[in-house]
Formats: structure tokens, sequence, C-alpha cells
């Protein structure tokens, strides 16, 4: 019997430590007590290494900010022009005052006025754009990606790098050590004897023992000459092409920046650059005047375990609690917390034109049943969802409204929300949004749409993947 007391003590131990420390997130707390009571012990010893609080949330700072004060009270300045009526477009948010305070109120997330935003819809174009900027380099490119691949398409962006450096060009690279774990030490080797600083983001090795395995950098930049921008969902690799052998034709969505938001994009990088290499890089010449004359106001919002704000949740909730008329959604994974379930159900409810575009051919099976188990709740509520055919959607985009439209590496799931380091532009001029509109009409065309009918139907075996799936999401 004295065995029997002790695993119980220990049971309630191992819960009482997951309610205490995952109070803020229920969502999180159910799933791993799930997985605690399915796996007793190792569920735990699974929580330990994967789900502990960042431990340098405090220590992480936006060391740019003194060179980014300034720029940042000129822009406010200007926005206060715009919204008395300057000689600039208004865009429809100054009318929602409650979110235009919750965006406004981000930290070190101004919106920036004067700004170019090309979107590019998928690999091919986004490469051109991206080798075209990189060319035109003369002091510096900044190149930070998740997932880096040692294949054709990798090394040709290899061997760009390689050569600007060699011309004198300051070339700063930042990988995952999660999702580029597959580079090769080769690749790496011939960045760094060209004078590439190269630096992995938590090594996979490092991460599981300083028990931050599952904090991932899911970011995706370009900076040139602190003038020109890129972020979105194109990581590099040969799959981004449609070259996967199973995923086929890969649609995605990414930007191409030019104006004052390019400071922020430099803002994110330079504070990543501090974290993995514990190099200071302040200096005025990552951030020189530019000769933009757009007028495409734009945000850029970064988020991650290192921040007190949920920066890209809240703006989510934000617009999908203010909308009237529609919210349409594309997301590779979509696996939401209780607030915006609340939200997109609320939103069906009211009479709100609530579309979703998930994949249907998964490139993960656990996350894709997973997300295939929020389905059916939303759908009895209105809430349509559309499978898309031709290949992989990868996109992350969202269009509330003709209020804002957001594109960048933030799933809608919860490991974006809460685990990852990520980052996202919110766009407001209406150019960028009927752009992103008539994307996604486009692939709605080249979808499949789910009928509540057809879906109650599923076998008890295709509901208990997704439970499954859900249950483990966490750490995937």
């Amino acid at each position: 019997m004295l065995w029997l007391v002790i695993v119980l003590l220990l049971f309630i131990f191992q819960t009482v430590t997951i309610v205490v420390v995952e109070f803020r997130n229920s969502s999180k707390t159910v799933a791993w007590l799930m997985i605690l009571f399915i796996f007793p012990v190792i569920g735990f010893i699974m929580y330990y290494f994967l789900a502990k609080e960042y431990s340098q949330r405090r220590n992480v700072k936006r060391k740019t900010r003194r060179v980014l004060g300034e720029m940042q009270r000129e822009m406010r300045r200007e926005l206060e022009k715009t919204k008395k009526g300057h000689d600039y477009p208004v865009p429809n948010i100054i009318n929602e005052p409650r979110l235009f305070g919750l965006l406004s109120n981000i930290p070190s997330s101004p919106i920036t006025r004067n700004n170019e935003v090309e979107v590019l819809t998928d690999g091919k174009a986004t490469y051109e754009a991206m080798f075209e900027a990189m060319e035109q380099a003369k002091h510096h490119i900044h190149f930070e990606f998740y997932i880096l691949r040692d294949d054709e398409t990798g090394r040709k962006f290899q061997e760009l790098l390689v050569r600007k450096a060699r011309e004198g060009v300051q070339v700063r690279v930042i990988y995952d050590g999660i999702g580029s774990y597959k580079l090769s030490a080769k690749y790496i080797r011939e960045l760094t004897e060209a004078g590439i600083e190269t630096y992995c983001f938590l090594p996979a090795f490092i991460a599981f023992f300083d028990k931050r395995m599952n904090y991932r950098n899911h970011r995706k930049i370009i900076v040139v000459d602190g003038l020109v921008g890129f972020l979105g969902g194109i990581n590099i690799g040969d799959e981004y092409l449609g070259m996967h052998p199973v995923l086929g034709y890969w649609r995605d969505t990414h930007l191409k920046i030019t104006g004052d938001a390019v400071y922020y994009l430099q803002s994110t990088f330079l504070s990543d650059w501090e974290f993995v290499s514990r190099q200071k890089l302040s200096e005025t010449l990552f951030y020189p005047e530019h000769a933009c004359e757009g007028n495409q106001p734009v945000q850029v919002v970064a988020s991650g375990p290192d921040a007190h704000w949920d920066s890209i949740l809240e703006s989510y909730f934000g617009g999908i609690t203010t909308a009237k008329k529609r919210i349409y959604i594309t997301t590779p994974y979509f696996i939401p917390d209780q607030s915006l379930i609340m939200g997109l159900k609320t939103a069906a409810i009211s009479g709100v034109d609530v579309k979703i575009i998930l994949p249907e051919i998964p490139d993960s099976w656990i996350v894709h049943y997973a997300s295939l188990s929020y389905l059916q709740d939303l759908m009895q509520t209105g809430v349509r969802f559309y499978q898309y055919q031709p290949g992989f959607v990868h996109a992350k985009v969202t269009i509330i409204d003709n209020l804002f439209a957001t594109v960048g590496t933030a799933n809608m799931d919860m490991r974006s929300f809460y685990s990852n380091f990520e980052l996202n532009a919110i766009l407001f001029d209406q150019k960028s949004i009927e752009r992103l509109e008539h994307d996604f009409i486009n692939d709605l065309k080249n979808s499949k749409k789910l009928s509540l009918s057809e879906f109650e139907k599923r076998s008890r075996f295709q509901k208990g993947k997704e439970v499954m799936g859900r249950l483990l999401s966490p750490l995937f």
C-alpha cells in the first residue's frame, strides 16, 4: 500500500506543478495534463524538457531601442497628422478606436506610414525578388530563416551570400537549430570560410538540456542595407518551389517591403543577433535614411516567449472580435486557443462571413488531425472550412473586413502564439488588402468546401486520431 501512496503523491505533485506553471494558458494546461494522465512520469519528463517557461523572458531585450526611440516618436507624430486628415490616405482602422488603440499600444511596434509593399504568392517569384535585392547590397545582408536547406535552392543562396561577402558586404546568417537540423556542417563551414558570420538559434542538443527544446525561431527575415526587407511564410529549400515528392505545388505568401517598416525588421533581426552572438549592433548605419515615397501604412509585430505581450495572438483576437462583414483566414495549421474559438463562433453566429482555408495534403499528420478536431464545433456555428487541392498551402494570411490584413510567419496555432519567435506584418492600405483578397478568392476556387453533414459522419477511428492529435499537438 505504501508504494501506491507514493505513486499517488508523485502524480499529484506533477499535476500541481503543471497547473501552477501554466495557469495563464488553460488550453496548454489541459493538453499537458492529458499527456501526463496517459503517460505518467514520462509525460512529466517530456513537460520538464519541452514546456518550461522561457528562462530568459526578462533578459532578452530589444537592444536597439536607443537607436529606434526617436524614429518611433517621429512616426507617431506623422501618424497623428494622418488622423487629422493630413495629405495622406487615412486607413479604415482609424474608424475602429478600440482596435486601433490595441494595435497602437503593442510595444515597440508602431504603425509606420512611408512604405511600399509587394505581395509575393509563390516561391519562384519570392526567390527572384530576394536575389534581385541581395545583388544590389552595398553594406550588409541580414539573413534569418527557420529552415535553411543544403539543396539546390539553398546552395544558390549560399553562392550569392558568399560572393557578396567577398565583395566586402557584411553578411550575417541565423538559422534555427530545430528547423534546420538537417543542414550540413559543410554548408555552414563554407559560409564561415567566406567571412560570413553564421549562428544557430538554440542548437537542438543544447536546447534539450537547457530545457528550451520547445522554443523555435520561426522567423523568416532578409534585410538588405537597412532599406529593403522580406518576411512571410517561405523558407529556403527546394520544396518551396514545388519540388517536394509528396506535397507537390507549394502555395505561400511573402512580402517585400521598402520604407519605414524595414527599420523594425532590422530591429528584430539585431535583437535575435545579439541573442545568438552576444554582439550588440546598434549603429545608425543599420538604419539609413530612405527615399521611399510610398504611403502604405505597415505595422511589423514580433512575438515570442521573451516578450510580455502575446502580440500576434492579441492582434488576431482584436481583429476577429471587431469584424463586421468578413474574416478570411489561410493557415496550414489550425490549433486556436479558446479566445479565438469563441471569437470565431460569435462572429459567425452574428452573420460575419468566416472562411478558413486549410491544406488537404498535410506536412505533419499529427498537427493535421489536431486541426481537424476543431472543425465540427466551429462549422456548427456557421464557420466555413475549405481544403486546398493543388498542393500544400503554407500561407499565413488573415483579412479582417477592409480594416487590415496580416501576412507573416505565425500560424493560427498555439505554438506560434506562445512558444515560437514569430514575425507578422499588418497591412492597412486598400491596395494590399484587395490583392490578398484576390489571392484568397483564387485559392477558394482551388479548394474543396467541407460539408458539415459529411464531416459529422467520419468514423470513430478518425475521431480517435483527431483526439490524439490534439493531445500531442503541444509537442509538434
